[in-house]
């Protein structure tokens, strides 16, 4: 079931319905994306990603090998005596 309907000027331009700037925390000058999945588009607040899109954009469809918590641990220590490294 659709949320609301907004209608296209002839310039282009649609009116975002109150409850869709509501819901999304849509104020003047906020900035929307408009993003193709499959055969739909979605709109949304751009600056606004869930865990989905972030592992997406780490690992793409591919699984990352789970690793303990000491190995997670040591990943870290080792990330920041190599950054610190040179200073």
């Amino acid at each position: 079931m659709a949320l609301a309907q907004s209608k296209v000027t002839a310039q282009g331009q649609i009116s975002v319905p109150m409850e869709v700037r509501r819901r999304l925390g849509i104020h003047p000058g906020s900035i929307l994306e408009w993003v193709e999945d499959g055969d739909r588009v979605v709109v949304r607040r751009a600056g606004r990603f869930n865990s989905d899109d972030i592992h997406r954009a780490l690992f793409g469809d591919r699984t990352p090998k789970r690793r303990t918590l000491d190995e997670l641990k040591e990943g870290i220590r080792k990330h920041v005596a190599k950054v610190h490294a040179g200073h």
